[in-house]
């Protein structure tokens, strides 16, 4: 069997590569139902979430309910799906995002619905009322640094979330998992133990062509998520001996969850034996707590970033990378910041020497955390736990079901991917 196996090194491209599997090989379409949907006593609340004043959509905004440990976050078309139990006492829900005024709605007994638009103001900043300290861009990140035991959990901590990994070949999906995973969160200062994963139920979706000679799967499932936690993993874009390699600039001030945080930038100013970054860093001016990255590999040298990614792989192919785009969250929630929302999406072309087209291929996966648990946190044992070294889509059995999560909150689908699950269910309704 023919494998392009993508391996792991310093960069996050790497730990990413470290996820990718590829073989040369057709499968058949399989579908099967596992676990009932648990039925709970909840109120159901969605639509999409709009700019007050440009009527744009606002994506990835974070959805949460005052009080409580439970949210999601809006996807790619900035649609949600928020289920709130009756036993929950707070009768409102609050959106935030970054640029935009924290605005509370009330909650609905019942179902919205999709077509119900909730607008957000854009939030205005007065700069007289921010702390402007007396340094530069990589002084104010250092002090960040400097700042994380103070600003992160010192304590475990357990999670739900809801976890989606999808493979496109060209315009057409050909792989969609989900999950709803048990996260068990180590504290962020130095400690043995390791993030650990547990999955609860999940499902997923496969369209492989036989005509098609190269099989994508991704391996890691939410672990892949996890890795972007850069607080968590100083070693992607923030470890002290790469900081000489970047330059830094302020280039804004802007809102977060009603707080002012610096904009600072980063791009490489060198060349090493490895890809380096390029990117902002949100860092709130108060207390220095770095509340969110978005980030993508530099390119410049694709070759480079291309020897970074394979391992192995087939003879006669070519692996070319066409872009990469990261992006991590953080919520304070009791004085303490917390991991909130990680997206990573992969673009390369796959090149197979003597033919006459190439393919493109995206890999994204995401992971909101819905719920947090900060008392008689219990350790996944190894035994229960994911292991990094899994392939999600070969543990879980395809299936799709509105109903399916029950009262579990989940990222609703975009636009493509509810296009690519309404084959799926074709596909599944023909079997």
């Amino acid at each position: 069997m023919l494998n392009l196996i993508l391996s792991a090194m310093k960069t996050l491209n790497a730990l990413i590569g470290k996820s990718l599997r590829y073989s040369a090989t057709a499968v058949a379409l399989i579908i099967s139902a596992v676990l009932t949907a648990q039925e709970v006593d909840y109120n159901l609340v969605n639509g999409v979430i709009k700019d007050a004043k440009t009527k744009e959509r606002v994506v990835f905004a974070t959805i949460s309910v005052p009080g409580t440990t439970i949210g999601t976050v809006a996807n790619a078309d900035g649609e949600f799906t928020l289920k709130v139990p009756k036993t929950v006492k707070s009768n409102v829900f609050e959106i935030t995002h970054l640029g935009y005024q924290n605005t509370q709605f009330p909650i609905v007994n019942g179902t919205s619905g999709k077509d119900k638009v909730y607008l957000i103001e854009p939030s205005s900043l007065e700069i007289q009322s921010v702390v402007i300290r007396p340094m530069d861009a990589r002084t104010i990140l250092e002090g960040a640094l400097k700042n994380i035991d103070k600003n992160y959990s010192d304590k475990p901590v357990s999670f739900t979330a809801f976890y989606r990994e999808s493979i496109k070949q060209r315009r057409e999906y050909i792989s969609i998992a989900e999950a709803v995973a048990e996260i068990y969160k180590a504290p962020y200062r130095y400690t043995l133990e390791t993030d650990k994963v547990k999955i609860v139920k999940g499902r997923r979706g496969e369209n492989v062509k036989k005509a098609d000679t190269l099989m994508v799967k991704m391996q890691g499932g939410p672990h892949v998520s996890l890795y972007l936690d850069v607080i968590k993993n100083p070693e992607l874009i923030l470890t002290r001996e790469d900081l000489p390699y970047y330059n830094y600039e302020v280039v804004d001030v802007v809102k977060i969850d009603n707080e002012a945080n610096y904009v600072i930038s980063f791009t490489p100013n060198t060349k090493l034996e490895y890809p380096l970054y390029q990117g902002k860093l949100y860092i709130n001016t108060e207390n220095l707590a770095i509340t969110m990255a978005e980030f993508s590999i530099d390119l410049s040298e694709p070759e480079k970033v291309a020897q970074i990614f394979v391992r192995k792989k087939p003879a006669g192919l070519i692996f070319e990378p066409i872009s990469t785009n990261y992006l991590v969250t953080y919520k304070k929630v009791n004085d303490k910041y917390h991991v909130n929302y990680m997206r990573s999406e992969v673009k390369f072309r796959a090149d197979w020497r003597k033919r006459i087209f190439k393919t493109n291929y995206t890999i994204m996966s995401e992971m909101a955390i819905t719920e947090r648990n900060f008392d008689n946190v219990n350790k996944i044992t190894f035994k229960e736990s994911f292991k990094p070294n899994l392939i999600l889509a070969d543990r879980v059995n395809e299936y799709f079901d509105e109903n399916y999560w029950g009262s579990y909150n989940t990222i609703e689908p975009d636009e493509s991917i509810q296009s690519a699950i309404s084959k799926f269910n074709k596909r599944f309704r023909k079997q």
